[in-house]
């Protein structure tokens, strides 16, 4: 089974590019109308087409529709919660021997289903690349980078990030000592949380790469897709073994691909709050060639 996953923070360009790939027509996904109606069996055959018919209302942007899911609520009831909303990173070490006969049986399903040569799957929040290499040895990984000022200044616009609640009722675990103290060197303000809440995610996924097999791992720089569409996704398809088809060329000339809100944070946060932000995400956005 070839299997890609295309995995990052959150808010960090993932679905744009999830959704792109899903119009490939070798390539499989798990929709939202199966993640929302439990149909796993009765759409799954027809699910690429669909989508990748651009004349149905049903397949629009801009209200519900058909698109590519993550797939929480459905692997959720086939599989396991542990995949949902783990309070830290899951390991090759939660992965017990019944686990990885569910998981692995129920993406092997929805690949038979569909018949196409590529299983496409997205996921956000921690790195999951221990547990899922585990599971799928063979998978490959395209790690979506962001700048974290841009991921961190959405977060604290999204109802789901749940840092105004205080860190016991968030999704990401206890904080170390040297993000406590961080924190609380900085009033506890929100905007330091933020910053905060980026590199536990983007730690963990430095650390989940050390354990995928070289050449099952890459990263695209969000920034470098939009300044470089065609070029960057070339690079995704040829890492995942899919060919660059006339037909999916044209499927991608249809997306508009903006860069309106690529520094967003700059208008949405005041000079203080970047400085404040930057100051806490500093080595990790230079790290990724940010600053």
């Amino acid at each position: 089974m070839k299997t890609t996953f295309i995995v990052g923070t959150g808010r960090c360009g993932s679905t744009l590019l999830h959704e792109i790939l899903a119009k490939h027509e070798d390539v499989s996904f798990f929709s939202n109308f199966e993640d929302d109606h439990q149909r796993l069996g009765y759409i799954g055959k027809w699910g690429g087409a669909l989508y990748r018919n651009n004349h149905l209302a049903l397949t629009r942007a801009g209200k519900k529709r058909f698109a590519p899911s993550e797939a929480y609520n459905l692997i959720t009831r086939k599989v396991s919660p542990i995949y949902v909303q783990p309070y830290r990173d899951l390991t090759r070490e939660d992965v017990t021997p019944w686990m990885k006969c569910k998981f692995y049986e129920f993406f092997s399903e929805k690949y038979a289903l569909y018949g196409k040569p590529t299983l496409i799957h997205k996921y956000t929040g921690w790195s999951r690349l221990g547990f899922f290499s585990e599971i799928f040895p063979e998978a490959k990984f395209v790690h979506i980078v962001r700048d974290g000022r841009a991921v961190a200044n959405s977060w604290l616009q999204m109802t789901w990030w749940g840092g105004y609640e205080g860190i016991s009722n968030w999704l990401w675990g206890e904080l170390s000592d040297e993000h406590k103290e961080e924190w609380r060197n900085s009033g506890y303000t929100f905007i330091t949380l933020a910053g905060i809440s980026w590199k536990i995610l983007m730690e963990s996924y430095e650390a989940g790469n050390a354990l995928v097999d070289q050449g099952r791992y890459m990263t695209i720089r969000y920034e470098d897709f939009l300044d470089s569409p065609e070029e960057q996704m070339k690079k995704i398809l040829e890492f995942s073994e899919i060919e660059w088809t006339d037909s999916f060329a044209k499927k991608f000339a249809q997306f508009n691909i903006r860069k309106s809100r690529l520094k967003a944070y700059e208008k949405d946060l005041n000079p203080s709050q970047v400085e404040e932000l930057e100051k806490s995400i500093a080595d990790m956005l230079a790290r990724y060639d940010y600053l």
